[in-house]
């Protein structure tokens, strides 16, 4: 594992026992995995406090893996894949494989633990699954279409009454409403994404939606547009999107947009985009939902002249990390969040030990970084060190066929 590592590691000791206190402060308020917003792959976009989740070791965790599984997609996935934690060592053992499913996958899951979902890539449609909370295993409910081509990110609203779908090829946004047996029903709202397409001639050729969490408020849904290269803003109430005040922030030209992260207590928000590897920080208000760019940063090495695209972007429980994931240069490159002001320092760039790492999620005790490399077929696991946020391999990785999403019970 090559790492190209950061010359100073004495400022990621900069604001730790301010930000200790907070977290202490703040631990009394979180009310289990519920309050670190564990709704979706992006994991961590909805939690309001800073305090690292803390995991009872009597309890059974399990992870869920969405995957590619079509020709079209030159996959090798089988379905939804169901592991049993070891919180232990962080090893993965499978308990189950949900098939005959077309490429289920992002996922994301009720608050209450009940319900987990799927889109359907390639295709026009989202499934819903009843969980059994004793031995993690799925049971299908029922399945809706989203009006609109590729589906590729879904996330639940605060009350758990609806999704929101990203239409990658449709350029639009669904809403559907959840029944309270965690059924799907059928969509109420379709709002298309419109704008001056991107300036790259194969991946710009029209708006592409490609993520749509909601906020640390709850109140609006912030939408990266890779063909657009904007991130738009929309207040959700009452079931329904509306423009926010800003109803956009324009990114700069062939960057795509693709994923976003909030910050858990600075007002701070971070786009990594995937066309030109690099990551954003923007201002952000809870108030109308309006970004404010402030800084932009490359996700790979001065060294590295070959070509790569960003996929994934995390910060770690204790909001001192952000890390996105590059594909071409196959790592996973870390910054140091400056807890002031929210600016990133660059920190190390650690290979993922396989090919095109999609996706990589931080359990929720934050101890553990899993790697999904799609392209290998294999999740690779990593320890977080919670002093420095260097990455290191614990030497166990698990077969996976074409492994694009992970999220835990």
């Amino acid at each position: 594992m090559k790492q190209v590592k950061n010359t100073s590691e004495t400022a990621a000791q900069s604001g730790v026992q301010g930000v200790r206190r907070r977290l202490l402060q703040a631990a009394g308020a979180m009310g289990g995995l519920a309050a670190a917003g564990l709704t979706g792959c992006a994991v961590g976009t909805t939690n309001q406090g800073v305090a690292t989740p803390v995991i009872s070791r009597g309890n059974a965790m399990f992870a869920y893996v969405g995957s590619r599984t079509t020709r079209e997609r030159n996959a090798r996935g089988d379905g939804i894949s169901v592991f049993k934690v070891d919180l232990a060592t962080g090893n993965l053992e499978l308990v189950q494989l949900v098939k005959e499913l077309v490429n289920p996958s992002f996922l994301a899951r009720s608050r209450d633990g009940e319900f987990l979902y799927t889109v359907h890539g390639d295709l026009s449609d989202i499934s819903s699954f009843k969980v059994d909370r004793a031995t993690g295993k799925l049971t299908s409910i029922n399945r809706k279409s989203t009006h609109g081509k590729n589906p590729v990110h879904l996330a639940i609203d605060p009350t758990g009454k609806y999704m929101v779908v990203s239409n990658h090829l449709g350029s639009s946004l669904a809403v559907l409403p959840i029944a309270a047996d965690g059924s799907l029903q059928e969509m109420t709202q379709l709002v298309t994404l419109e704008g001056p397409i991107g300036p790259h001639r194969v991946e710009q050729k029209l708006s592409k939606p490609h993520f749509n969490p909601f906020d640390p408020s709850g109140k609006f849904v912030v939408v990266p547009d890779k063909g657009l290269d904007r991130t738009f803003s929309f207040r959700f109430a009452d079931g329904k999107l509306t423009p926010a005040a800003q109803p956009f922030v324009v990114a700069r030209e062939t960057s795509g947009p693709r994923h976003i992260v909030f910050h858990h207590g600075l007002p701070t928000a971070y786009v990594v985009n995937e066309l030109d590897s690099t990551v954003t920080t923007y201002a952000y208000s809870a108030e109308d939902g309006s970004l404010e760019p402030r800084q932009i940063l490359t996700t790979l090495p001065e060294t590295f002249t070959g070509n790569s695209r960003a996929s994934e972007i995390e910060i770690d429980r204790s909001g001192r990390f952000l890390f996105a994931s590059n594909r071409g240069y196959d790592s996973i490159a870390s910054f140091f969040i400056d807890q002031k002001t929210g600016l990133l320092r660059t920190g190390a760039i650690t290979q993922t030990a396989g090919k095109t790492p999609r996706f990589f999620t931080i359990i929720p005790d934050n101890r553990y970084l899993y790697a999904l490399n799609e392209d290998s077929d294999t999740i690779v696991t990593f320890t977080l060190d919670q002093s420095t946020g260097a990455l290191n391999p614990t030497g166990f990785s698990v077969a996976s066929g074409s492994p694009v999403c992970m999220i835990f019970s």
